[in-house]
Parts: C-alpha cells; structure tokens; sequence
C-alpha cells in the first residue's frame, strides 16, 4: 500500500534527513520526500497498518529534526 503525506519541512537537507529515517522504520518498504512539494510518499511492507507505522515515522523524523512536520 502506497500513501501520499503533507509535511512541513525547512530545507532539502531536512528532508533527506527525513527520507532517511522514515526509511529505517519497520513498517516501511520504501519512503521519499519531496521538498519541493513538500510531500512524502510512503509505501508500506505487507500487512502493516500504516497509522500505527506512520506514528513511528513521525517520532523517528522528530529525533533526526525536531522542528519538521508530518499531516497523518
């Protein structure tokens, strides 16, 4: 399953900083954001819930950069 976030990011080098550690989440079989639209894409490994893995991505995006922002 694929999903499409808004997030609230300050430079491309945040992002990739959150590319990053949406991709070393369980859960997620691949993540890509995309500074310019501010978005991020998040495709999800077979039966994971993606609100529950979502949360994860979240908290581990806040460790990498605290001020960014992810819409569930």
């Amino acid at each position: 399953m694929k999903k499409t976030y808004k997030i609230e990011v300050d430079c491309a080098n945040c992002a990739n900083k959150m590319e990053l550690a949406a991709n070393k989440t369980e859960g997620v079989k691949e993540a890509t954001v995309n500074f310019m639209a501010l978005k991020m894409k998040v495709e999800f490994e077979e039966g994971a819930e993606p609100q529950t893995v979502m949360e994860e991505v979240r908290k581990n995006c806040k460790k990498v950069e605290d001020d960014c922002e992810i819409y569930l």
